[in-house]
Formats: C-alpha cells, structure tokens, sequence
C-alpha cells in the first residue's frame, strides 16, 4: 500500500499520528481561506465570462463521480437546445502548448483521461489549461458558446462562477472532516454553505444534506471493437479481472458486485498510465475496466477487453432545481 493510500484510510477510518499534522493543517486553513477571501473582496482578480459558467467540483481529495455528472448535465442541456463547453485542468496531461483543445482523436498523454472521455462520449468544445479562466476566452474565442461547464475548479477562484455544484460519496463521507494534510478536505466544512447546490452520490433520496444521485450501469463496451454488450453478457456468478484508476477504485469494484459478478481487484492510483504488461493477469479471465481508464487502453487493448459505462442519474428534485437555475441564467431566447 502506497504512503497516499495509507494517509487516506487514516482521514476516513482514523490515525493517532495524524494529530502531528495540526500545525500543517492549521496553516493549510488560513492560506486557502485568506486566498478566497482575497478574491471576493476584490483584490486579485477574477475574469467573468460573458455566459454563465457552472463549476461542478469536489471539497474532498478523491473520486466523486464528477465527470459522469458533467455528462449528464451536458445532455441534458442539449436537450434543451443550448451549445454547451467544458474547461478542465487535463490533470496528468501534456500537450504541446496551453490553452489546448481537446479532439477525439488525441490520446489520453496529451489530452488528460477524462476531457479525452467527454470529448469522445458528446464531442462537445473541451479546452484544458491549469489556468481555467483563459481555458474558458480561448473556447469562447472559438466557439459561440451559452454555457460553461468547469470540470472540477471549485477551489480556481480566478474564474468567476455562476453555480457550484460540489458532489460528496455518501459512502465515504467527509472523513474525519478535517483539512489538508491532517485530513481530505480542500477546504474547510463551512465553505459548503455557500455553494449553491450539493449532490451525494450514492444517496437514496434527498435530504438537507443535498440532492441525491446514483451512477447507474448501463452497458459494457468492448475496447478494440466498440461493439456494445448488455449488463447479462457476463453471466451472474463469472470472476473476472477489475481494473480502475480512479479517485475511489472501490466504488466501482461494487458495482460489478451489485451485478452479481465477482471481480478481482485491481486498483491503480488516479490517472494511471497502463501498459499490456501491467494488464496481463493471471488467471486468464475476463477484464472489465472504467470508462476513464478505457481512454488509456484502447491503443493495446486484447480482444475482449470492456469496460463498463455508467449514466448519472441525479434525483428529479435536482433536476427541476438545474432548469431553474438554466432559466434563471439564460436569456429567454435560448429557450
């Protein structure tokens, strides 16, 4: 187990040592709280797009099912006939200059796993930069755009927002609800109150807390064919090989639970880089992967290789609340 794991099952299950982390943490506090104060005041500058901007993001270091919502928010715009973009870090990317926009045929190096799988899934205008406020001019030099969506951010304050949403595991929680390092928070527990909506994933219904939502399945797609399989293809009971690079493995590790599989795990730290020979296991069995880390394989991937795609499935509740804040934001002619 690597020295990030170790740390990550002490903030959620606890640790003695982490008390030594206080002086850490207490620093951590004042910087990341006097910084987002500085850019409410005014003080450092903040650009403002000239259409709405909607941050979906984490308080927490982990996986929280970000990029499957971004997805379905992206859907569910257009289906309401508006031209939607997205910016993103592209973390784990190196692409030849920055801002850099995202193509469907670029590969996962260049353009970072999960704005290659947006671009792949709805081909709508992704542009990556560590700088997001001049990811969002340059698409908007390049496309006529009426809504940002910025892949994670919640913590970029020279991007001025119009929404946060901020999505926390309800298996996982908030941990012991401290910040960093002593804890997984990137920011203190009150910034929640000022976020305009939270989500929890996993959550069965909604409650003060947030809205609930779920990632559902709903296919396997083979990597080297792209020919689609339903969720019987795989017979109840089959072992297989699991593989996930993600912010919190083990969440999809039960989901092929839930559908009666039984996977053997392989986790991998977030944003992996994989080889055929890191995915060569014994015994011989079938390999199911995420979405995210498929970006990264199909280039090598073996005949029966699949992954697993999930929907977002936000409550009604949430979503009667989105497309009021659409109609709030919007100009009635895009509607």
């Amino acid at each position: 187990m690597s020295f990030a794991d170790r740390l990550q099952r002490a903030w959620y299950e606890g640790h003695p040592a982490l008390a030594l982390l206080a002086p850490l943490e207490w620093l951590y506090r004042r910087v990341v709280i006097a910084k987002r104060k500085r850019f409410i005041s005014g003080v450092l500058d903040c650009y403002r797009a000239p259409v709405p901007v909607v941050v979906v993001g984490n308080i927490t270091v982990g996986g929280t099912g970000k990029t499957p919502l971004i997805l379905r928010l992206i859907e569910h715009c257009q289906r309401r006939g508006l031209k939607v973009g997205v910016v993103s870090r592209g973390y784990g990317a190196r692409p030849p200059s920055y801002p850099w926009r995202v193509k469907p045929e670029h590969c996962a190096a260049e353009a970072g796993d999960e704005p290659l799988l947006i671009v792949q899934r709805t081909n709508v205008p992704v542009m990556i930069d560590p700088d997001r406020s001049r990811a969002v001019r340059r698409l908007l030099e390049l496309e006529p755009l009426d809504l940002i969506l910025s892949d994670d951010g919640l913590q970029h304050y020279r991007l001025a927002r119009d929404l946060e949403l901020v999505l926390i595991d309800a298996a996982r929680g908030l941990g012991n609800q401290r910040c960093l390092p002593a804890g997984p928070l990137r920011e203190p527990l009150e910034r929640l109150g000022s976020v305009d909506a939270v989500l929890i994933n996993g959550a069965l219904t909604d409650s003060p807390s947030g809205f609930a939502f779920a990632l559902q399945p709903s296919k396997l797609v083979e990597l080297s064919t792209g020919q689609a399989w339903p969720l019987d293809h795989f017979p109840s009971g089959q072992q297989l090989h699991a593989v996930a690079g993600i912010g919190n493995p083990q969440r999809f590790f039960t989901t092929l639970e839930t559908l009666h599989w039984r996977p053997i795990p392989h986790p991998f730290a977030d944003h992996a880089r994989y080889s055929l020979e890191q995915l060569s296991f014994s015994p011989e069995l079938p390999l199911v992967m995420t979405e995210k880390d498929a970006v990264k394989c199909r280039a090598f991937a073996l005949p029966g290789w699949c992954y697993l795609q999930v929907q977002a499935e936000p409550s009604a509740a949430f979503v009667t609340w989105f497309d009021a804040q659409l109609d709030r934001l919007l100009p009635p002619v895009h509607l």
